[in-house]
């Protein structure tokens, strides 16, 4: 019952907003943080007393419900959304005082959080499914929210790539339902019916490319770097919480909790899978170290880093789904430091290209050191979180022992020195080369944000080092989970 009340809350306060007609952007911004953090600490605290049972909301035909639960990867993912989604609204509450319409954004951000968290818990695949594509309509008018020309064609492009992997999730589950008569999640997966193998695993295949749509797989990648255009936190959202991880989530619990890695190990399917997933490695980053758009460069830095979780899921081991789960956690947390600095960029000096960034320690000096320690981080240079999860996906593949392995192991390293080339270059421009001064920019003037986007950016930055300094609670924890007591 607590969790329903945790996902009314925000569903609630976004379809209030716009009727509220709010004099202020202060009285808005009230109202927003205070919703979102209420669901927040609801939702933090079901976590700490972990309840058991299935909450089963509607039925719908026989072994076909919208049900929830708090297993091991829900509370992951909840304890993610729930951590970073008050901060990014607390930083979105500044930097959409110079955008339009902020009611409507709001309206929708606030909506999105109630999707993710019912995506998170969600006790099987329909109801994952359901929540999944809901996702899609309350996240489109956020990528479409500027409504020029780039983001109707963002929107358009979000909206066909989505279609598509929505067609092959829902066959892939509703054959499932017919072959097995269930779509209840179950550690190591769905009994497979004998005789019914191949057929399974092809089904699986189709599932993976649905579901990876927003985990931006190739060649299903490109709406990704084209949502870039939208406002600065929903990017933030959309490649650190919401959408993308939401798609590697979902990616995991089809691996893990339906087909089953037992299933699937060794197969044609886990070949075709893992190779997708190495190569999308390797191709995002290559796509990053050319694009010179800062944003648009940090996205292809999340369609590389998105399927480091898509290859431990797929390396079918426990090791490599506690180190899928782990790069979860700490990309999330890195990437959306790294858009909000990007943001923070453009606000203070309307800068969205690398080269002219020259100098810019002396005008955004918070900033650029924000940006760096997070560059570092997502580099994997210990002792910052990156290293936490990217070593731990190395052993993972390295162990298997197998040639999709050790494929596995170079993907990873010629992707960490990639990494280095397009998230370290920024940093070096900030603070090794000579200054250049923003048109319009005073001698000497400051912009960097204020104390409203200042705040989760601290925060956040802490939680990446901490997660780096003191990794093994996370690290216990993640095991347990992988090995499917918890």
């Amino acid at each position: 019952m607590l969790f329903l009340i945790t996902l009314l809350i925000p569903l609630a306060g976004g379809l209030l907003l716009p009727l509220l007609r709010f004099r202020t952007a202060r009285s808005r911004g009230i109202w927003v943080e205070t919703v979102v953090l209420a669901a927040s600490c609801l939702m933090l605290w079901q976590l700490i007393r972990r309840p058991e049972e299935t909450v089963r909301v509607l039925p719908m035909a026989e072994g076909l419900s919208i049900a929830f639960r708090l297993d091991g990867p829900a509370c992951v993912f909840t304890g993610l959304v729930a951590f970073l989604w008050p901060l990014a609204t607390l930083y979105g509450l500044e930097y959409m005082e110079h955008e339009e319409r902020p009611d409507a954004f709001f309206c929708w951000y606030t909506l999105s959080y109630t999707i993710t968290l019912a995506i998170a818990a969600a006790a099987n695949l329909f109801t994952m499914y359901i929540f999944y594509e809901c996702l899609t309509m309350v996240t489109l008018p956020l990528v479409t929210h500027k409504q020029d020309e780039a983001s109707v064609r963002a929107g358009r492009k979000y909206v066909v790539y989505s279609m598509t992997g929505a067609a092959l999730g829902f066959t892939a589950m509703m054959l499932v339902y017919f072959l097995t008569g269930t779509t209840e999640f179950a550690y190591g997966g769905i009994a497979c019916p004998a005789g019914r193998e191949d057929l399974l695993r092809i089904l699986y295949i189709a599932a993976f490319l649905g579901f990876g749509v927003k985990a931006a797989v190739f060649p299903l990648h490109a709406w990704l770097p084209a949502a870039s255009v939208a406002p600065t936190p929903v990017t933030a959202l959309l490649h650190a919480v919401a959408v993308v991880n939401a798609g590697a989530y979902a990616v995991i619990r089809v691996t893990w909790y339906v087909f089953g890695p037992a299933a699937l190990r060794g197969t044609y399917a886990q070949t075709a899978v893992l190779a997708l997933a190495c190569f999308t490695v390797v191709f995002g980053a290559v796509k990053a170290v050319r694009e010179q758009h800062l944003k648009r460069r940090l996205a292809y830095s999340t369609v590389s880093n998105l399927s480091y979780m898509l290859m431990g899921a797929a390396l079918m081991t426990p090791d490599g789904l506690a180190g899928s789960l782990a790069h979860l956690v700490c990309h999330g947390l890195m990437k959306i430091v790294l858009f909000s600095c990007a943001g923070a960029i453009l606000i203070g000096t309307g800068s969205e290209w690398v080269q002219e960034m020259r100098g810019y320690r002396r005008y955004l000096p918070f900033t650029c050191a924000v940006y760096a320690v997070a560059a570092v981080a997502l580099t994997g240079i210990p002792p910052l979180a990156g290293f936490v999860s990217k070593w731990h996906l190395l052993i993972a593949a390295a162990d298997t022992g197998t040639p999709l392995g050790t494929a596995a192991v170079a993907c990873l390293i010629l992707a960490t020195v990639l990494t280095a080339i397009y998230a370290l270059s920024p940093a070096v421009f900030f603070w090794f080369q000579p200054a250049g001064k923003p048109e319009g920019m005073p001698e000497g003037g400051k912009r960097d944000p204020g104390l409203r986007m200042k705040l989760p950016l601290v925060i956040l930055t802490a939680a990446v080092i901490a997660l780096g300094v003191w990794s093994e609670p996370l690290v216990t924890f993640l095991r347990a989970v992988a090995a499917g007591t918890l």
